[in-house]
């Protein structure tokens, strides 16, 4: 698995958690930045990473910034994709069985890093179940083909 990795100012330090997270568990991983605290547009960092999921040239993208929000709505305008925004582990693991998510965002002033980092383990290693799951994601994927 590669992941794409970026936040906005809001979200430096759960990303920096994350990046751990994602060598801890031996996953392969480019983080998009940003590394500043002054203020930046969470578009600029949501939708090359929304882009480069939806390409194919990595499987999944993990996005943060103060709410989760902003990336969540910028890298869902992005053709292919399915981010989600969660803030416990129950939704981090129905995301990826039921949705299918390829992106999870998180709100860095809403979680913990301890609770960040769970949520995206979970996420990470969780599998779409496929069945009448698959039919569901279909009819999104069919809508947006249109």
């Amino acid at each position: 698995m590669k992941v794409a990795l970026a936040s906005d100012h809001g979200g430096i330090n759960i990303r920096k958690e994350i990046a751990d997270l994602l060598e801890s568990l031996g996953i392969e991983y480019v983080d998009f930045g940003c590394d500043c605290t002054t203020s930046v547009d969470y578009p600029d960092y949501a939708l090359p990473v929304a882009e480069k999921v939806a390409s194919g040239e990595f499987d999944r993208g993990i996005l943060i910034c103060g709410t989760g929000i902003g990336m969540c709505i910028a890298a869902n305008k992005v053709k292919g994709i399915r981010a989600a925004l969660v803030h416990d582990t129950f939704s981090a693991k129905a995301t990826r069985e039921h949705n299918d998510s390829n992106i999870l965002t998180m709100g860095e002033r809403v979680i913990g890093p301890g609770l960040a980092r769970e949520i995206a383990e979970v996420w990470l290693t969780g599998e779409f179940q496929g069945g009448r799951h698959a039919n569901r994601v279909g009819k999104i994927t069919e809508y947006e083909n249109k």
